[in-house]
C-alpha cells in the first residue's frame, strides 16, 4: 500500500473518496470538501493549505484523511491558542501545524477514512504513521484530529496521541410522533415557555418554508448568503464560507443542504442553514434582516427539531456553545479530539493539562444536565 499527499481533492474521483465513508456523512463527502477548495474557502490565502493523506492499493483508493497545513488556529473550534503562546514563550514555533478535520465545521464524524473491505485496524495504523511522517517532513509542531467519532478517537489514543474532550448540546429523537409529543416530556413550566416562544413568532405573521439544495436558485442563494454574511460582520469579520461555496453546495450536495426560510409578508427576513445525513441534522449558520421576538430560537432550534421529528432523524447537532440551547431540549454531549505533539517536554505538559481540563468538562456537563427541561433528567420524554 503506497501513500501520497494531494493538494486538491479534484485529483481524486468522488466515487472513490465517498466509498471510504459510506452512510451519507455530508461534511467528509467529496462534494463538501472539494467545494471548500473550489470556491476559495480553503487555499493559501485563507491559511488552510490542503495536504490530504491518501493510501492506495491495487484496487485504488484504500484510505484517506482530510489534512490541512495551517499557520493560524482560526476556524477550528478546538482552541489551542494558549498552547501556541506557551511555545512562543519557550522560543519554539507552534506553526505550521497539521489539522485533520472538516474546516469551519465543529461536527463529529469520521476522520480516518478506510475502504470497508479492508482490515481497518491495520490500515489505520499505517494512516497514523503516514500522518506523523508528514508532520516531520513539513516541520509541523503537532497534528490535531478534530471532532473524530468515537472509533477514531479511541484508535488515536491507543496509538499514544493525547485525548481531549469538550461539551456541546445535542438533541436526541426518542421516537417522538410530533412536536407536542416531544413537549409532553417537559416540565409544565418549560413546556409553557416553549409554546409561548413559538406562538410569538407565529403571531408576528412569520411563516416558514423548507428549501433544499435543488430548489435554491441564484437569487435565493444571494439572499441566504447576505443574511449569513451579515451575522459574521456583526461580530467583526468576514464569513468563512464564500458566496461561491453556496452555489457549489446547492449544485453538488442536493438534499444534504437544507435551509429553513422565515418569511414575513412573503419577504425573507431570516434563515438557518443546515446540513443533514441519513440520521442527523447539523445546524451551521443563521442570519436575520429584522428583529422579531424569539425568531432566532424558532428558526435555528424549534424548526430544526420539528424537521427531525417529521423526517425521522435520530439527532440534531446545532453547533458549538450556547447554554440557551439547554432550555429548548438540547442535552450536554461530550465531543473528542486527539493531538500528536512532537516536542516531548510539551507533550508531557499538555497531557497533564488535558487531564485536569477533562475533569472540569465532565463536571460541567453533569452540572448542565440538571437544567434540561425534561421531567426525567436523564431520558427526556417518555413513551
Amino acid at each position: 500500500m503506497e501513500s501520497r499527499v494531494v493538494a486538491s481533492l479534484e485529483s481524486i474521483a468522488a466515487r472513490e473518496w465517498d466509498a471510504l465513508a459510506p452512510g451519507g456523512a455530508p461534511f467528509t463527502s467529496h462534494a463538501f470538501l472539494a467545494g471548500l477548495e473550489q470556491s476559495g474557502c480553503v487555499d493559501g490565502s485563507t491559511g488552510w493549505e490542503s495536504a490530504h493523506v491518501v493510501l492506495e492499493d491495487a484496487a485504488g483508493l484504500a484510505a484517506a484523511a482530510p489534512v490541512y497545513l495551517k499557520r493560524h488556529s482560526w476556524g477550528e473550534f478546538v482552541f489551542d491558542f494558549a498552547w501556541a503562546q506557551a511555545y512562543a514563550r519557550a522560543g519554539l514555533a507552534w506553526y505550521p501545524k497539521l489539522v485533520v478535520t472538516v474546516p469551519f465545521t465543529p461536527a463529529t464524524g469520521p476522520r480516518l477514512l478506510v475502504r470497508p473491505d479492508l482490515d481497518r485496524a491495520g490500515v489505520t495504523r499505517q494512516l497514523i504513521a503516514t500522518l506523523e511522517a508528514l508532520a516531520a517532513e513539513r516541520g509541523a509542531s503537532s497534528i490535531h484530529v478534530l471532532f473524530p467519532d468515537e472509533a477514531d478517537a479511541s484508535t488515536l489514543e491507543a496509538a499514544g496521541w493525547l485525548g481531549r474532550r469538550d461539551c456541546q448540546f445535542h438533541w436526541m429523537n426518542r421516537g417522538y410522533r410530533s412536536f407536542d409529543h416531544y413537549l409532553a416530556g417537559f416540565t409544565a413550566e418549560k413546556r409553557k415557555k416553549t409554546k409561548r416562544e413559538r406562538r410569538r413568532v407565529a403571531e408576528a405573521g412569520i411563516r416558514f418554508e423548507t428549501w433544499s439544495g435543488e430548489t435554491l436558485d441564484e437569487p435565493r442563494l444571494d439572499a441566504i448568503h447576505a443574511l449569513h454574511r451579515d451575522t459574521f460582520l456583526r461580530h467583526g469579520h468576514e464569513p468563512y464560507l464564500t458566496r461561491a461555496f453556496f452555489t457549489y453546495a446547492a449544485r453538488h450536495l442536493g438534499t444534504a443542504l437544507l435551509v429553513k426560510a422565515a418569511l414575513w409578508r412573503d419577504a425573507l427576513v431570516a434563515c438557518a442553514v443546515f446540513f443533514r445525513s441519513s440520521d442527523t441534522l447539523y445546524g451551521r449558520y443563521w442570519g436575520a434582516a429584522a428583529d422579531f421576538h424569539s425568531l432566532h430560537f424558532e428558526t435555528c432550534y424549534h424548526q430544526g427539531i420539528e424537521y427531525c421529528i417529521e423526517a425521522g432523524l435520530a439527532r440534531f447537532e446545532p453547533g458549538t456553545q450556547g447554554e440557551h440551547k439547554v432550555a429548548r431540549g438540547f442535552e450536554p454531549v461530550l465531543t473528542r479530539s486527539a493531538h500528536f505533539i512532537a516536542e516531548p517536554r510539551f507533550r508531557h505538559a499538555i497531557a497533564h493539562y488535558l487531564a485536569r481540563e477533562g475533569h472540569s468538562i465532565d463536571a460541567y456537563a453533569e452540572a448542565v444536565r440538571a437544567h434540561v427541561p425534561y421531567r426525567d433528567k436523564h431520558h427526556g420524554a417518555g413513551e
